[in-house]
């Protein structure tokens, strides 16, 4: 298992995807007695999938997170070809609409938030980023004298820009004073060194001190980072948002799923009521293919609720 994260981390994979690959590649030599993988092949592979599956009843991307994680293991790790793994059946996901909040319930679900959550809340529906592309935002990044958010290696790898908000300028301020207090304080300590991705740490020896490489929603306490063991400011948790957000949804009686995608949701299907080009929506959502960005159209007036019922009109 050293040797998975090991291989993991100098190609880069993010520590999520590090911490998922880990735990189901665990899973499935304990599955499997704890042999080594190199003694085991397709039949076990198949049948811990199809465990996965029948008995465990899990959703069509975990089974294929689990099936990833496998790939990476034998072609990676152990360096075994195994050409039947690229003909394992992959479930298939199913199409499912993407949950939109109103405006109405936007602004109600906004309201019953205050503090970090608050802002962070309002950063994802404002300018459309994925939940970690908003808490992993450095200082930098942040120009607002152009309104612009800039998106440092977003899904697939890519940088775009974004929309800052302009109502969100004076709290973003607020929070970057917070963050940079912090941050001197920790430097007073002999701390105060972030995280870098990838060969930047090297390159650039002191940019980890830097004001402008610091998280923008700094963590109130410094952990150890479980990736060289150096004690650092990590940025705000995910799970703190989504039970604000959860617990936010109750007190103002919002039925749906409310989560930190939802708002993102919202926010591309917003911009498309307003008359604002799919095409434009695509690269401030940072979509690959144009197809992505063309879900939204069915959750406008423009498909099924724009179609009047024979019932309605028989009365």
């Amino acid at each position: 298992m050293d040797e998975v994260r090991r291989v993991l981390r100098v190609k880069h994979y993010s520590l999520r995807t590090e911490q998922a690959y880990a735990g189901w590649i665990l899973r499935f030599i304990r599955a499997n007695g704890r042999r080594h993988p190199r003694e085991l092949g397709q039949r076990e592979v198949e049948a811990f999938l199809s465990l996965l599956a029948v008995r465990g009843k899990v959703a069509a991307s975990t089974q294929n997170q689990a099936l990833s994680a496998l790939l990476f293991l034998y072609r990676e790790v152990l360096r075994v070809e195994l050409p039947w793994m690229e003909n394992v059946i992959r479930a298939k996901r199913p199409a499912r609409l993407p949950t939109v909040l109103s405006r109405d319930e936007v602004g109600r679900l906004l309201a019953a938030m205050d503090g970090r959550p608050w802002l962070v809340a309002s950063l994802l529906y404002g300018s459309g980023m994925r939940l970690m592309e908003a808490l992993r935002l450095r200082v930098k990044d942040l120009d607002f004298a152009r309104g612009e958010i800039t998106v440092r290696d977003g899904k697939g790898g890519r940088d775009r820009r974004t929309i800052l908000p302009a109502s969100l300028v004076a709290p973003l301020q607020r929070e970057l004073e917070r963050t940079l207090a912090l941050h001197a304080a920790d430097l007073r300590e002999g701390l105060g060194r972030v995280w870098l991705p990838h060969a930047l740490a090297r390159k650039y020896p002191n940019a980890d001190a830097a004001p402008g490489w610091q998280y923008v929603f700094a963590a109130e306490r410094r952990a150890m980072d479980p990736r060289d063991g150096i004690e650092r400011r990590h940025h705000y948790g995910d799970e703190a948002l989504a039970r604000a957000l959860r617990a936010a949804a109750v007190r103002v009686g919002i039925a749906k799923p409310v989560s930190a995608h939802a708002l993102r949701h919202s926010f591309a299907t917003h911009l498309l009521e307003s008359g604002y080009d799919i095409r434009t929506v695509q690269e401030l959502l940072g979509h690959k293919d144009v197809a992505t960005t063309q879900i939204y159209t069915h959750v406008l007036g423009r498909g099924a609720n724009a179609v009047r019922s024979p019932l309605d009109g028989a009365r």
